[in-house]
């Protein structure tokens, strides 16, 4: 595959416009609470992925397909079933912290949580703040 060929890309869209758009208030308040803790993790500035997700910083990868591009070091996004946050690199060496976590599930990359009220916000913050570590230390 041809390098960038991924749909989701960052762009110049608001992203406080994308936010202040979120109908549920209660969803569009964890995603300013969200956008804070992130902000404060990455000391990046919030930037549009596609449409629908917001992202800060970047790394750049390479797949074992050959696939490569340019990818947020974290990000979020408010779905319409759960808040989506974007951690990269696995949780396989967060299991500790994902059992003080509270209500949640996970998949590959992607932490779901319905809202912060479910979930202690320290520990999502240590969460936040090692996936990035973890991506900057394999993404110099």
């Amino acid at each position: 595959m041809a390098k960038n060929d991924l749909k989701t890309k960052v762009n110049t869209a608001s992203v406080e416009k994308f936010l202040n758009a979120v109908k549920d208030e209660q969803t569009r308040a964890d995603c300013y609470e969200i956008l804070k803790m992130m902000k404060q993790v990455t000391k990046e500035e919030p930037k549009m992925w596609g449409s629908s997700i917001v992202g800060f910083g970047s790394y750049h990868y390479k797949g074992k397909s050959g696939r490569e591009g340019d990818w947020m070091l974290t990000g979020f996004s408010p779905r319409k079933q759960n808040l989506t946050l974007y951690l990269m690199g696995g949780f396989d060496a967060h299991k500790a912290l994902l059992k003080k976590l509270g209500k949640h599930t996970a998949s590959v990359g992607c932490l779901y949580i319905k809202k912060l009220d479910d979930v202690d916000k320290k520990v999502l913050k240590e969460l936040v703040a090692a996936s990035v570590k973890r991506m900057k230390q394999l993404n110099p």
